[in-house]
């Protein structure tokens, strides 16, 4: 009997003696790992989808190399549309209605006209004709950027281009400014001097450039330094009366950009930047698969270009050779200069956000040759947001930021 009890005791000790080693443990996880239990409850209710490496989801690009401007005008809200602070039972009322359209006008023989008279334009818009409140030829500063293919593709090219490119620069007059960036792929796309009048600055950086390997993201680019150069500023709205542009040098030929041509064309049409075109075509050609013929490469390039040029009332260029290069950078800088600046309130002043198209006449004139006017074909209309009377108007909103937005 006494044998039964001390086995029972010492079974029983050794129940009790597992079970305090096992309490132990449980509570030297809990006091060193203080953290985990919430953790693993947090994951537990989190059960959104995360990728990673090659299947994660593509972010949209962004520029490298721009510095905050100073002084820069914070970013709009419906609740705070000017950054700034508003009393209760505000609206803001920004007036963006007015339309300007940078017009350049011709000959049959592609020779500029000059001398257009206020009365002789006529503009409609979805073909409505419209009443133009002035039609100014006076020169005022240009802000454009020259954006610079620098994939392996042109490297043949590069030095011819770079004093293509100082050509451009040194035809420069007092007030403009210009901003230099290159690109390759969609990580590579880089404001190397941002918006300078200096042009011993400019060439300078411009003579860095050099070419590399990568995927060429045509298409981010573009999107990327329009909207640079959109939204730079000077001065409040209603005094900033610049023109700008944007002159890109490339092959035209896009493998991998994050943004879709249809994004790219919806963003140009909010924004009144013209695009001159420099497209180095000639070495793309068919892509042969076994015994299939994909859509030319050569075609799919030469249309991207020449539909930037048309969008945005630009020109494209197609050089037969390094020796045009010059002569196109005359081109250039004379089109950006020799230009009309029309402006007009439409009569359709609904603030929707739809596609108006745009076209401009002008009125025959007794022994004179047909003139052509060529502008953008379109726009699209801003959208309503908040309003108020206690702010002075304002032609547009500006935002700070210089990133792209997803389509």
């Amino acid at each position: 009997m006494k044998l039964v009890r001390r086995q029972m005791t010492n079974r029983a000790r050794r129940v009790w003696t597992a079970f305090g080693l096992s309490a132990m443990a449980l509570a030297f996880l809990i006091f060193s790992h203080p953290g985990r239990a919430q953790q693993q409850t947090q994951t537990q209710q989190d059960s959104r989808p995360r990728r990673v490496g090659p299947n994660a989801v593509p972010t949209p690009p962004k520029i490298s190399g721009v510095p905050p401007a100073p002084g820069a005008t914070p970013t709009p809200t419906p609740e705070d549309p000017n950054g700034v602070e508003l009393d209760e039972g505000d609206t803001v009322k920004v007036d963006t209605n007015l339309v300007n359209l940078n017009v350049r006008v011709i000959d049959r023989n592609n020779r500029t006209v000059n001398d257009v008279r206020q009365d002789e334009f006529r503009v409609y818009e979805d073909g409505v004709l419209q009443k133009i409140e002035f039609a100014s030829k006076e020169e005022v500063p240009i802000s454009y950027g020259l954006a610079i293919d620098n994939s392996g593709s042109l490297r043949s090219q590069i030095n011819k281009v770079i004093e293509a490119g100082k050509t451009i620069i040194n035809s420069n007059k007092p007030g403009d400014e210009t901003f230099l960036m290159r690109f390759v792929s969609s990580d590579k796309i880089e404001v190397k001097q941002d918006f300078s009048s200096d042009k011993g600055v400019l060439t300078e950086v411009l003579e860095d450039f050099y070419p590399e390997g990568g995927q060429t993201a045509v298409i981010d680019a573009i999107y990327l330094a329009a909207e640079h150069v959109a939204e730079y500023k000077k001065g409040n709205d209603l005094e900033d009366r610049r023109r700008r542009a944007l002159i890109v040098v490339t092959d035209g030929e896009d493998r991998v950009s994050y943004y879709s041509q249809e994004a790219l064309f919806e963003r140009l049409r909010e924004e009144d930047v013209q695009i001159f075109v420099i497209g180095f075509v000639g070495e793309l050609d068919d892509e042969k698969k076994g015994f299939i013929i994909r859509k030319s490469v050569k075609s799919k390039a030469v249309n991207l270009i020449n539909k930037l040029a048309e969008e945005t009332g630009g020109r494209a260029f197609f050089p037969n050779s390094l020796n045009d290069l010059p002569g196109i950078a005359e081109e250039i800088t004379r089109d950006m200069r020799t230009q009309y600046v029309i402006g007009y309130y439409p009569t359709n002043d609904r603030r929707d956000g739809s596609y108006r198209a745009i076209r401009i006449g002008i009125g025959d004139a007794t022994g004179r040759d047909k003139r052509i006017a060529i502008t953008r074909p379109g726009r699209t209309a801003p959208r309503d947001s908040v309003t108020t009377t206690n702010t002075p108007p304002r032609t547009n909103n500006v935002k700070p930021t210089t990133s792209g937005r997803k389509p």
